[in-house]
Protein backbone atom coordinates (compact mmCIF):
# COMPACT_ATOMS: atom_id res chain seq x y z
CA UNK A 1 0.00 0.00 0.00
CA UNK A 2 1.68 3.52 -1.07
CA UNK A 3 1.94 5.87 1.87
CA UNK A 4 -1.00 8.21 2.59
CA UNK A 5 -0.30 11.72 4.39
CA UNK A 6 -2.11 13.03 7.55
CA UNK A 7 -2.08 16.52 9.25
CA UNK A 8 -2.32 16.48 12.82
CA UNK A 9 -2.00 18.71 15.65
CA UNK A 10 -0.50 17.64 18.54
CA UNK A 11 -1.65 19.12 22.31
CA UNK A 12 -0.16 22.20 23.16
CA UNK A 13 1.02 23.29 19.75
CA UNK A 14 -2.31 23.70 18.03
CA UNK A 15 -0.81 25.84 15.76
CA UNK A 16 1.94 23.86 14.64
CA UNK A 17 0.72 21.07 11.91
CA UNK A 18 2.44 18.02 11.89
CA UNK A 19 2.25 15.71 8.68
CA UNK A 20 2.74 11.48 9.17
CA UNK A 21 2.90 9.15 6.50
CA UNK A 22 1.78 5.44 6.41
CA UNK A 23 -1.24 3.13 6.57
CA UNK A 24 -3.88 5.04 7.06
CA UNK A 25 -5.40 3.21 9.45
CA UNK A 26 -2.43 1.97 11.10
CA UNK A 27 -1.59 5.65 11.29
CA UNK A 28 -5.31 6.19 12.83
CA UNK A 29 -4.43 4.04 15.97
CA UNK A 30 -1.27 5.29 16.51
CA UNK A 31 -2.42 8.67 16.88
CA UNK A 32 -5.07 7.91 19.30
CA UNK A 33 -2.13 6.47 21.58
CA UNK A 34 0.13 9.65 20.93
CA UNK A 35 -1.88 12.87 19.90
CA UNK A 36 -4.79 14.81 22.02
CA UNK A 37 -6.07 16.42 19.03
CA UNK A 38 -6.16 15.70 15.49
CA UNK A 39 -7.96 16.78 12.91
CA UNK A 40 -6.95 16.34 9.34
CA UNK A 41 -7.91 14.29 6.07
CA UNK A 42 -5.94 11.23 4.61
CA UNK A 43 -4.78 12.13 0.75
CA UNK A 44 -5.28 8.68 0.03
CA UNK A 45 -9.07 7.43 0.53
CA UNK A 46 -10.07 11.00 1.80
CA UNK A 47 -11.37 9.61 5.30
CA UNK A 48 -11.82 12.49 7.48
CA UNK A 49 -10.20 11.86 11.20
CA UNK A 50 -10.94 13.94 13.83
CA UNK A 51 -10.02 12.48 17.09
CA UNK A 52 -9.85 14.36 20.36
CA UNK A 53 -8.10 13.80 23.64
CA UNK A 54 -7.12 10.08 22.47
CA UNK A 55 -11.01 8.80 22.13
CA UNK A 56 -12.37 8.61 18.48
CA UNK A 57 -15.67 10.94 18.10
CA UNK A 58 -17.21 7.98 16.67
CA UNK A 59 -15.82 4.73 17.53
CA UNK A 60 -15.04 1.80 14.73
CA UNK A 61 -13.69 2.58 11.48
CA UNK A 62 -12.53 6.32 9.80
CA UNK A 63 -15.55 7.66 8.39
CA UNK A 64 -15.06 8.11 4.77
CA UNK A 65 -17.59 10.89 3.59
CA UNK A 66 -16.21 10.47 0.01
CA UNK A 67 -17.82 7.06 0.10
CA UNK A 68 -20.90 7.67 1.92
CA UNK A 69 -21.36 10.28 -0.79
CA UNK A 70 -20.55 7.60 -3.66
CA UNK A 71 -23.27 5.29 -1.88
CA UNK A 72 -25.92 7.63 -1.61
CA UNK A 73 -26.14 8.13 1.88
CA UNK A 74 -25.68 11.26 3.85
CA UNK A 75 -25.89 12.27 8.12
CA UNK A 76 -27.92 14.35 10.16
CA UNK A 77 -28.85 15.89 13.18
CA UNK A 78 -32.75 15.43 13.67
CA UNK A 79 -33.15 18.13 16.87
CA UNK A 80 -31.54 21.07 18.33
CA UNK A 81 -28.88 20.00 21.31
CA UNK A 82 -26.89 21.33 23.43
CA UNK A 83 -23.67 21.00 25.34
CA UNK A 84 -21.31 22.98 28.05
CA UNK A 85 -17.42 22.68 29.57
CA UNK A 86 -15.89 24.92 31.92
CA UNK A 87 -11.91 25.89 31.25
CA UNK A 88 -10.33 27.60 34.15
CA UNK A 89 -13.60 29.47 34.59
CA UNK A 90 -14.47 30.02 31.24
CA UNK A 91 -17.66 28.78 30.39
CA UNK A 92 -18.00 27.19 26.66
CA UNK A 93 -21.84 27.11 25.50
CA UNK A 94 -22.48 24.52 22.29
CA UNK A 95 -26.02 24.75 20.51
CA UNK A 96 -26.59 22.60 17.37
CA UNK A 97 -29.07 22.54 15.02
CA UNK A 98 -30.34 21.06 11.84
CA UNK A 99 -30.09 23.92 8.74
CA UNK A 100 -32.05 23.25 5.58
CA UNK A 101 -30.03 26.65 3.89
CA UNK A 102 -27.49 29.23 4.39
CA UNK A 103 -30.51 31.26 5.52
CA UNK A 104 -31.28 29.06 7.91
CA UNK A 105 -28.12 28.81 9.56
CA UNK A 106 -27.10 32.52 9.61
CA UNK A 107 -30.67 32.56 11.58
CA UNK A 108 -29.40 30.41 14.06
CA UNK A 109 -26.44 32.09 14.48
CA UNK A 110 -28.15 35.49 15.00
CA UNK A 111 -30.32 33.98 17.51
CA UNK A 112 -27.80 32.49 19.68
CA UNK A 113 -25.98 36.17 19.43
CA UNK A 114 -29.14 37.96 20.41
CA UNK A 115 -29.55 35.51 23.35
CA UNK A 116 -26.01 35.88 24.33
CA UNK A 117 -25.44 39.54 23.90
CA UNK A 118 -23.10 39.56 26.65
CA UNK A 119 -20.65 36.69 25.92
CA UNK A 120 -17.12 37.42 24.69
CA UNK A 121 -17.51 35.57 22.04
CA UNK A 122 -20.04 33.71 19.99
CA UNK A 123 -18.06 31.63 17.27
CA UNK A 124 -19.85 29.38 14.63
CA UNK A 125 -19.74 26.60 11.92
CA UNK A 126 -22.33 25.21 9.18
CA UNK A 127 -22.11 22.62 6.55
CA UNK A 128 -24.52 22.14 4.05
CA UNK A 129 -24.89 19.32 1.53
CA UNK A 130 -27.10 21.11 -1.14
CA UNK A 131 -25.36 23.78 -2.45
CA UNK A 132 -22.20 21.95 -0.63
CA UNK A 133 -21.14 24.74 1.77
CA UNK A 134 -18.98 25.21 4.96
CA UNK A 135 -18.61 28.34 6.94
CA UNK A 136 -16.65 28.92 9.95
CA UNK A 137 -15.74 31.88 12.20
CA UNK A 138 -13.58 32.17 15.58
CA UNK A 139 -15.22 35.74 16.07
CA UNK A 140 -12.47 37.78 17.69
CA UNK A 141 -10.48 34.23 19.11
CA UNK A 142 -6.89 33.43 17.77
CA UNK A 143 -7.21 32.75 14.36
CA UNK A 144 -7.97 28.94 13.49
CA UNK A 145 -8.68 28.36 17.07
CA UNK A 146 -12.73 28.34 17.75
CA UNK A 147 -14.49 27.54 14.81
CA UNK A 148 -12.53 25.30 12.33
CA UNK A 149 -12.45 23.05 15.03
CA UNK A 150 -15.91 23.53 15.51
CA UNK A 151 -16.52 22.45 11.74
CA UNK A 152 -14.01 19.56 11.61
CA UNK A 153 -15.75 17.91 14.79
CA UNK A 154 -19.23 18.15 12.45
CA UNK A 155 -17.28 16.72 9.35
CA UNK A 156 -16.08 14.39 11.93
CA UNK A 157 -19.15 13.14 12.18
CA UNK A 158 -20.10 12.92 8.90
CA UNK A 159 -22.57 15.53 9.34
CA UNK A 160 -24.28 17.90 6.84
CA UNK A 161 -27.40 20.41 7.26
CA UNK A 162 -26.09 21.12 10.49
CA UNK A 163 -24.95 24.59 12.31
CA UNK A 164 -22.73 24.70 15.40
CA UNK A 165 -23.02 27.57 17.81
CA UNK A 166 -20.41 28.05 20.96
CA UNK A 167 -20.41 30.89 22.75
CA UNK A 168 -17.80 31.65 25.53
CA UNK A 169 -17.91 33.98 28.65
CA UNK A 170 -14.53 34.76 29.64
CA UNK A 171 -13.23 33.47 33.33
CA UNK A 172 -10.14 35.64 33.12
CA UNK A 173 -7.57 33.06 32.45
CA UNK A 174 -6.04 32.83 29.03
CA UNK A 175 -6.10 29.70 27.53
CA UNK A 176 -3.56 29.72 24.73
CA UNK A 177 -3.99 28.16 21.53
CA UNK A 178 -4.24 24.35 22.44
CA UNK A 179 -6.27 25.00 25.51
CA UNK A 180 -8.73 27.13 23.24
CA UNK A 181 -9.36 24.34 20.42
CA UNK A 182 -9.49 21.44 23.03
CA UNK A 183 -12.56 23.77 24.81
CA UNK A 184 -14.11 24.65 21.40
CA UNK A 185 -13.67 20.94 20.16
CA UNK A 186 -15.01 19.73 23.46
CA UNK A 187 -18.31 21.73 23.90
CA UNK A 188 -19.54 20.83 20.49
CA UNK A 189 -18.83 17.21 21.24
CA UNK A 190 -20.72 17.45 24.40
CA UNK A 191 -23.68 18.80 22.09
CA UNK A 192 -23.16 16.03 19.37
CA UNK A 193 -23.36 13.30 21.95
CA UNK A 194 -27.10 15.11 23.47
CA UNK A 195 -28.74 14.89 19.49
CA UNK A 196 -30.04 12.05 17.79
CA UNK A 197 -28.15 11.35 14.53
CA UNK A 198 -29.64 9.81 11.53
CA UNK A 199 -28.69 8.48 8.12
CA UNK A 200 -30.35 9.46 4.83
CA UNK A 201 -30.57 7.23 2.25
CA UNK A 202 -31.56 7.76 -1.25
CA UNK A 203 -33.98 5.30 -2.78
CA UNK A 204 -38.07 4.77 -4.38
CA UNK A 205 -40.88 5.52 -3.64
CA UNK A 206 -43.59 2.73 -4.58
CA UNK A 207 -47.34 2.16 -3.97
CA UNK A 208 -48.26 -1.63 -3.84
CA UNK A 209 -51.48 -2.88 -4.25
CA UNK A 210 -52.73 -6.40 -3.38
CA UNK A 211 -55.69 -8.29 -2.32
CA UNK A 212 -55.95 -8.51 1.60
CA UNK A 213 -54.88 -12.12 1.80
CA UNK A 214 -51.61 -11.18 0.71
CA UNK A 215 -51.11 -8.49 3.36
CA UNK A 216 -49.02 -10.34 5.26
CA UNK A 217 -46.22 -11.75 2.69
CA UNK A 218 -45.95 -8.12 1.33
CA UNK A 219 -45.24 -7.26 4.73
CA UNK A 220 -42.58 -9.99 5.56
CA UNK A 221 -40.86 -8.55 2.30
CA UNK A 222 -40.35 -5.37 3.15
CA UNK A 223 -39.02 -5.91 6.63
CA UNK A 224 -36.53 -8.58 5.23
CA UNK A 225 -35.80 -5.96 2.43
CA UNK A 226 -35.77 -2.94 4.80
CA UNK A 227 -38.32 -1.05 2.93
CA UNK A 228 -40.27 1.73 4.94
CA UNK A 229 -43.64 1.48 4.48
CA UNK A 230 -44.93 4.96 5.11
CA UNK A 231 -48.96 4.80 4.31
CA UNK A 232 -51.08 1.93 4.36
CA UNK A 233 -54.08 2.35 2.73
CA UNK A 234 -57.48 0.10 3.28
CA UNK A 235 -60.09 0.04 0.30
CA UNK A 236 -61.07 -3.24 -1.57
CA UNK A 237 -58.05 -3.80 -1.20
CA UNK A 238 -54.95 -2.90 0.49
CA UNK A 239 -52.16 -0.18 -0.69
CA UNK A 240 -48.61 0.11 0.96
CA UNK A 241 -46.70 3.36 -0.07
CA UNK A 242 -43.20 2.04 0.75
CA UNK A 243 -39.70 3.28 0.25
CA UNK A 244 -36.88 0.77 -0.81
CA UNK A 245 -33.52 0.93 -0.95
CA UNK A 246 -32.12 2.38 -4.65
CA UNK A 247 -30.21 -0.85 -5.27
CA UNK A 248 -33.89 -2.60 -5.17
CA UNK A 249 -34.76 -0.88 -8.29
CA UNK A 250 -36.04 -3.47 -11.28
CA UNK A 251 -36.08 -6.24 -8.55
CA UNK A 252 -38.73 -5.09 -6.58
CA UNK A 253 -41.77 -6.28 -9.25
CA UNK A 254 -39.87 -9.72 -9.81
CA UNK A 255 -39.92 -10.32 -6.19
CA UNK A 256 -43.20 -9.61 -5.68
CA UNK A 257 -44.38 -10.98 -8.47
CA UNK A 258 -42.72 -14.44 -7.17
CA UNK A 259 -44.38 -14.01 -3.62
CA UNK A 260 -47.68 -13.05 -4.82
CA UNK A 261 -48.42 -15.38 -7.86
CA UNK A 262 -48.02 -12.11 -10.24
CA UNK A 263 -51.10 -10.65 -8.16
CA UNK A 264 -49.57 -7.31 -6.53
CA UNK A 265 -49.64 -4.23 -8.82
CA UNK A 266 -47.09 -2.03 -8.60
CA UNK A 267 -45.95 1.73 -9.73
CA UNK A 268 -42.84 3.67 -9.06
CA UNK A 269 -43.64 7.07 -7.88
CA UNK A 270 -39.89 8.58 -8.08
CA UNK A 271 -37.24 9.19 -6.21
CA UNK A 272 -37.09 9.87 -2.56
CA UNK A 273 -34.65 10.09 0.24
CA UNK A 274 -35.41 8.10 3.99
CA UNK A 275 -33.71 8.16 7.24
CA UNK A 276 -32.66 5.03 8.94
CA UNK A 277 -31.47 5.85 12.97
CA UNK A 278 -27.70 5.37 12.91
Amino acid sequence: MKPVMLTVIPHGTASVATDLWGDCKKMYRACVEHFEYICGVCSDCASRVDVVWGRLLFPAEVWDMEKERQEGVYRVIRETAYGEIAEKKSRFLAALTPVESEEEALAFVDCVRRKYYDARHNCYAYLLRDPELERWSDDGEPGGTAGRPMLEVLRGAGLTNAAVVVTRYFGGTLLGTGGLVRAYTQAVQQALADCRIVTMRRGNRYTVTADYGLTGKLQYLFAVRRMKVEETVYTEQVQFCILAPEETEGKLEKELTDITGGKARVELLGEAWYEVEV
